[in-house]
C-alpha cells in the first residue's frame, strides 16, 4: 500500500468510527468501546508507518482538485514533512490514550456513546490538520475541531458552568476564526493558491503584496486557537468538561493546531517584521500573565489550563525568533507530560467518586490512595518545570537558546528586539512555572485538608496509561534534540551552556521558594495551641491554622481566608494573588468593553422595535382599519337603505352637475 493510501486513511478511520459509533450506539452498546479505541489504534499505527516511510526526507506532496472554482482551485492535497509527521504519532498517542482511559473515567455515563464519537471526530479533524497540503482544507479540520469541543466541554450540560464555558469557548475561538479566514482568503488572493507549496513558492520569491495585514490576520486565528492573549480566557473556563477531553484538548489536539500552523507558514510571518514583533509580544504577555495566574489558583484542572497557555507561549515565542523546529520540539514534550497531568488529575477526582472535585487546598492523603497518579505527575511537573533531565528540560532549553541567539541579530529575518522579549519572559515563567508546579504537588499530595471519600482503586485502563505516556515525559528529550534536527530543518537543538545554567537555576529558585514558603506557613500553621479547634465554635481547623498564622505573623493576614492556610502562592503573590486568581479581571474588562455594550445595543434596538417601529406599523394599519369598519357598517344588508342611500347620491350628484352648470 502506497504511502498516501496510507496518509489517507490516517483521518479516515477515526472518522468512520464516529460514524458507526454514533449510528450504532445506541442500539448495539457493546460496540461502542471498540468502535471508540481501535480505530484511533490502527490511525496511530498508519501514521507511524508513515513517519517511518517518511524519515525526515523529501517531503510527502500529493493533489487532486475537488471541484473547479472558477479562480484559485481548492484541492484535496497531502503535505507531510518531518513536522507533520511527528506530530501525527503524537495526536495518534494521546488520542488513543485518551479513548483508552475514557472507557474507565466514563464507563457509568450515560452519554458514553456520544461522547466517544465526538472524541474520534476530534482527533480526525486534527489529523486533517496536520496532513493537509490545502489551507481550504486546513480550515475544514480547523472548525470541526471547534464545533466538538463545544459539544465536549459541554458534556456535563446539566451543570451552569458547562454550559457557559461551552458557548464562551466557541464564541472566543470563533472571534478569532472571522479574520483569520479574511486573511487566508487574502493570501490566497496574493499567491494564487491555497496549495501551502505554492505559498511558500511565492513567499520566497517575494510574492506577498500585504504581508502584515495578512500575517496580523492570520494571528488573529491562532491567538483565539491556541488560547493566547487577549483570546485565551476561554481555556481555564473549558476546564468544566470531562477531564480526558481536557487532556486531549490542552495536549494534542485544537490549542496545538494555531502553533503548527504558524509553523507551517512561518516564512508568511517571518515576511512582515511588524508580525514577528506582534507574535513576540503576544507570547511574552501571555507566557507571564498566565504563570501568574496559575499561581493563585486552587482548581488543579484552572492550574494546567494555565500551564498550558503559557507553555503554548513559549512555542510561539520560539516562532517568534524564526525558530519553528524549537516550536514543534516543545510541542511534542509538551504534549506527553500535559497529557499526564490532566489524566492523573483526572484519577486524582475519580478516586473522590465526583466529576468536579479539584480543589487542592481540600485534599489530603491521596500520596498512598493514588501511587500511580503519584509517581506519574511527579515525573510530569519535574517535565513542567523543565529540571534536567526530564523531557521539559531539553525542549523548553530549545526555546531559550533560540532566543538568545536571536538577540544578538544572528537570525534573518528576526529582530534583534524578539529575542530579548521571548528570553527574558521565558526565564522569568520557568521562575513561576516551578514555582506552581511545586506549589500544586505539595498541596495536592502532602495537604493537610479534609480527606476526600475513598473510592477503591481506579480501573486498570485509567492507570496503564499514565504509565505509557510518563515514559516520554521522562526520556523522550534526551534523545530528540539529536535526533529531531533531521526530521526537522536541520537547525540545532542542543541545550546551550548559558541558557542551560540560567534556566534551570531560575527554576530551582522558583521551585525552592514555594518549597520554602509551604514550609515556613505549615510550621506557623502547627503551632495551634491544644484544643484550639475543638473550642472554636465552628471547630474549623483551617481557620484556626490561619489565626495561628495572624497572630505570629501579622503581615500574612490575608491569609485567614485562604482554604488552605499553608498555601506558598498566597504568601509568594502577596497583594497581587487576589487579581492573579480572577485572571486578572480580564473577563470583566471585556464584559465592559464588548459584552455589555452589545447588550446596551440589543436593549436599544429592541425599544425602537417595540415602541417606534412598531408603533408606525400599528398607526399605518389603523387607518385602513377605521375605514373597513365604517364600511363594514354600511353594509346591513337592507334593500331599503341601499336604494334610499342610492337615490340620495344621485340627488347630490345631480345638484353638483347643476351648480356646475350654473356657475359655467
Amino acid at each position: 500500500m502506497t504511502t498516501t493510501t496510507l496518509a489517507v486513511l490516517v483521518p479516515l478511520l477515526p472518522f468512520l468510527g464516529a460514524v458507526a459509533g454514533l449510528l450504532l450506539g445506541r442500539t448495539f452498546p457493546g460496540f461502542v468501546r471498540p468502535l471508540a479505541v481501535l480505530p484511533t489504534l490502527a490511525s496511530l499505527g498508519l501514521a507511524a508507518i508513515v513517519a517511518a516511510r517518511q524519515g525526515g526526507g523529501a517531503p510527502l506532496d500529493a493533489a487532486r482538485e475537488l471541484t473547479p472554482t472558477g479562480s484559485v482551485p481548492i484541492e484535496l492535497a497531502l503535505y507531510i514533512d518531518g513536522f507533520a509527521a511527528l506530530v501525527a504519532l503524537l495526536v495518534g498517542l494521546v488520542a488513543s490514550c485518551v479513548q483508552i482511559y475514557s472507557t474507565g473515567y466514563l464507563r457509568d455515563d450515560p452519554r458514553y456513546p456520544s461522547y466517544a464519537a465526538l472524541v474520534s471526530l476530534f482527533t480526525s479533524a486534527m489529523f486533517l490538520v496536520v496532513y493537509s497540503g490545502d489551507l481550504m482544507v486546513l480550515v475544514v479540520g480547523w472548525e470541526v475541531m471547534g464545533i466538538c469541543s463545544y459539544f465536549l466541554v459541554g458534556h456535563y450540560w446539566e451543570t451552569p458552568e458547562a454550559r457557559a464555558a461551552s458557548i464562551k469557548a466557541f464564541l472566543v475561538t470563533k472571534l478569532g476564526d472571522v479574520p483569520f479566514l479574511i486573511g487566508l482568503f487574502a493570501l490566497a488572493d496574493d499567491t494564487g493558491s491555497f496549495q501551502i507549496t505554492e505559498i511558500l513558492g511565492t513567499v520566497a520569491h517575494g510574492g506577498l503584496d500585504h504581508p502584515t495585514v495578512v500575517a496580523l490576520l492570520l494571528l488573529a486565528g491562532v491567538a483565539g486557537k491556541s488560547a493566547q492573549f487577549p483570546l485565551h480566557t476561554w481555556l481555564p473556563d473549558a476546564m468544566a468538561g470531562p477531564t480526558p477531553v481536557s487532556a486531549l484538548i490542552h495536549a494534542a489536539t485544537m490549542v496545538a493546531a494555531g502553533v503548527y500552523f504558524v509553523a507551517r507558514l512561518l516564512p508568511v510571518f517571518e515576511s512582515s517584521a511588524a508580525a514577528m514583533v506582534v507574535l513576540a509580544v503576544m507570547a511574552a504577555v501571555t507566557m507571564t500573565g498566565s504563570a501568574l495566574a496559575a499561581l493563585a489558583q486552587d482548581d488543579i484542572k484552572r492550574v494546567l489550563a494555565y500551564s498550558t497557555i503559557g507553555q503554548l507561549g513559549y512555542m510561539t515565542g520560539a516562532l517568534a525568533v524564526g525558530d519553528r523546529g524549537a516550536a514543534v520540539f516543545h510541542l511534542l514534550s509538551h504534549g506527553a507530560f500535559k497529557a499526564v497531568l490532566f489524566l492523573a488529575a483526572g484519577v486524582i477526582i475519580h478516586a473522590a467518586g465526583t466529576n468536579s472535585l479539584a480543589a487542592m487546598s481540600r485534599m489530603s492523603g491521596l500520596r498512598d490512595r493514588v501511587p500511580d497518579a503519584y509517581w506519574t505527575m511527579t515525573v510530569a511537573l519535574l517535565a513542567l518545570a523543565a529540571i534536567p533531565p526530564f523531557s521539559g528540560f531539553f525542549s523548553k532549553e530549545s526555546v531559550l537558546g533560540a532566543a538568545e541567539h536571536a538577540t544578538g541579530g544572528h537570525t534573518e529575518h528576526v529582530p534583534g528586539a524578539t529575542g530579548w522579549i521571548v528570553l527574558v519572559a521565558g526565564l522569568l515563567t520557568a521562575l513561576l512555572t516551578a514555582a506552581y508546579a511545586t506549589r500544586l504537588w505539595l498541596l495536592t499530595f502532602r495537604g493537610r485538608g479534609a480527606a476526600v471519600p475513598d473510592h477503591g482503586r481506579q480501573p486498570l485502563t485509567m492507570t496503564v496509561v499514565l504509565w505509557v505516556l510518563a515514559v516520554p515525559s521522562l526520556a523522550f528529550g534526551g534523545f530528540a534534540y539529536r535526533a529531531l534536527p533531521d526530521w526537522f530543518d536541520g537547525g540545532g537543538l542542543a541545550p546551550a551552556l548559558a541558557t542551560s545554567v540560567l534556566g534551570t537555576g531560575v527554576a530551582l529558585a522558583g521551585g525552592l521558594a514555594a518549597y520554602a514558603a509551604w514550609r515556613h506557613l505549615t510550621a506557623l500553621a502547627a503551632r495551634v495551641p491544644l484544643g484550639a479547634v475543638a473550642a472554636h465554635p465552628e471547630g474549623d481547623a483551617a481557620q484556626v491554622e490561619a489565626e495561628a498564622i495572624a497572630s505570629h505573623a501579622p503581615a500574612y493576614g490575608n491569609l485567614a481566608s485562604a482554604p488552605d492556610p499553608a498555601d506558598p502562592g498566597r504568601l509568594l503573590l502577596g497583594p497581587l494573588h487576589r487579581h492573579a486568581a480572577d485572571g486578572f479581571h480580564l473577563d470583566a474588562v471585556y464584559r465592559a468593553l464588548f459584552v455589555r455594550p452589545v447588550q446596551a445595543g440589543a436593549a436599544l434596538v429592541r425599544f425602537l422595535d417595540r415602541e417606534v417601529v412598531e408603533t408606525y406599523v400599528r398607526g399605518a394599519g389603523a387607518l385602513p382599519r377605521w375605514l373597513g369598519a365604517a364600511v363594514r357598517r354600511a353594509q346591513t344588508g337592507n334593500v331599503q337603505t341601499y336604494v334610499s342611500a342610492l337615490l340620495a347620491g344621485t340627488v347630490v350628484l345631480a345638484v353638483a352637475a347643476v351648480l356646475v352648470a350654473t356657475g359655467a
